[in-house]
């Protein structure tokens, strides 16, 4: 599926995704239109799925982080209140998970009135039936990026047994 060559792009756009084609290939003493040839191919295989900016929530006055787990009504299997939850503009991730509760949702918030305002949308949707908040006091971590040399990435099989 990626090659060492492919890791190493996608280790640099990690680092700078505003990185350019020309720099990465001097970095990877390559040309620049085989570098643009291998990201387009890491975005149509699904590999690289966007370019996103990221940005100080604390600067913007966004000083409250929350997890919060959600206990919902919903049939084993569906996700459809958590896809509700999902449109809730303080929420910034929705995990489904195993376990007692159903999802696993990180928000953030300016204050504890914000806060408040956030657990009564999430009351309000139908199927909610109770909630657990935890205020995050500090982030030491925080990232998307993946050490693409420390894991194994599975190759799809695409050629069949010869017998």
């Amino acid at each position: 599926m990626i090659d060492d060559i492919d890791k190493k792009i996608l280790n640099l756009l990690q680092k700078n995704a505003r990185i350019s084609n020309a720099e990465i290939a001097r970095q990877i003493k390559m040309a620049p239109s085989g570098v643009l040839e291998r990201i387009r191919k890491l975005e149509k295989k699904g590999i690289i799925l966007g370019y996103e900016t990221r940005i100080n929530h604390r600067a913007l006055g966004l000083v409250i982080t929350t997890l919060i787990l959600v206990k919902t009504e919903d049939a084993v299997g569906s996700t459809e209140i958590g896809h509700k939850i999902s449109g809730i503009e303080e929420v910034q991730e929705v995990f489904y998970i195993a376990g007692e509760y159903n999802y696993l949702i990180k928000a953030r918030v300016s204050d504890t009135d914000g806060l408040r305002d956030l657990l009564k949308k999430l009351g309000s949707l139908g199927g909610v039936k109770d909630t657990r908040t935890t205020l995050v006091i500090s982030e030491l971590l925080e990232t998307l990026s993946l050490d693409l040399d420390s894991i194994h990435i599975r190759q799809k099989n695409t050629t069949k047994d010869k017998k």
